[in-house]
């Protein structure tokens, strides 16, 4: 078994992999401060839960975008695992080349990603990532990285037009039942879901354009069912489409080591 880890900057997602199937997956807050100690309890506790045996996990694969946790849950993989983990890096041999500028600045959540959606959906292809931030990455019908587009995430808008506007309330992220709100929560609600709706659009419009055919759009990420539900753009939604990355990219690298 894998336990494939996907550190992101709000939450960390864990998930159990017997061969190519997720058994189990687990959400939890990515806190800096936990220690390797308290993060393998969390694991124990999930694991316990689940009836899974910790003894058949024979494997560590990460993704993260938090060093601080990569240290963490590298040393957990050696202490409790005593499995060298494979971390998802650029540098890595992904079966991809990645069309960077620097390839070492894409986020290991965007190559797998990038590598679990191709391999479903061949290319020409865009996932969009609803997290924290929300991010498009293009991958050619060739299967080469082409690079994406980053913004705000749903999330993240709400939360600062709440911080930088003293009478603007914390909002619950749904579509209102108008795009024209009647109060201000509503009001807030339609800027926020209406325009992630017609940033989606928009964005592949011109990543169409840019690339000369349109793309299959595929959705991941915590809010990526809310937003397909209104747009005829996304085609599909794989939540767990990082840990998916996660298992081929750990496959590939020790199929390659021996």
């Amino acid at each position: 078994m894998l336990l494939a880890i996907d550190v992101g900057n709000t939450h960390t997602v864990l998930g159990i992999y017997n061969g190519e199937r997720l058994v189990a997956d687990w959400r939890m807050a990515s806190l800096t401060h936990r220690t390797v100690d308290e993060n393998w309890l969390t694991i124990k506790s999930f694991c316990s839960d689940a009836s899974i045996p910790l003894a058949e996990i024979d494997g560590v694969g990460i993704s993260s975008v938090v060093p601080d946790l990569t240290d963490v849950f590298e040393s957990l993989a050696r202490k409790y695992f005593k499995a060298e983990p494979v971390t998802v890096t650029a540098s890595l041999d992904l079966g991809m080349r990645v069309l960077y500028t620097d390839p070492a600045a894409v986020g290991a959540d965007r190559l797998c990603n990038a590598i679990a959606g191709f391999r479903k959906y061949g290319g020409p292809l865009v996932v969009i990532d609803f997290g924290t931030a929300t991010t498009f990455d293009v991958i050619a019908a060739s299967g080469d990285y082409l690079g994406g587009v980053i913004t705000l995430g749903l999330d993240s808008t709400a939360s600062e037009l709440h911080r930088r506007a003293a009478k603007l309330p914390k909002i619950e992220l749904r579509f209102p039942p108008s795009v024209i709100g009647k109060e201000t929560e509503a009001s807030m609600q339609s800027g926020v879901m209406f325009g992630t709706v017609d940033a989606v659009e928009g964005i592949i419009r011109r990543i169409a354009a840019e690339l000369g055919e349109k793309p299959k759009v595929i959705a991941t990420g915590g809010l990526s069912g809310i937003i397909a539900a209104h747009t005829k753009v996304i085609q599909a939604c794989e939540p767990s489409l990082v840990l998916d990355g996660v298992r081929l990219i750990y496959e590939r690298v020790k199929r390659n080591t021996g």
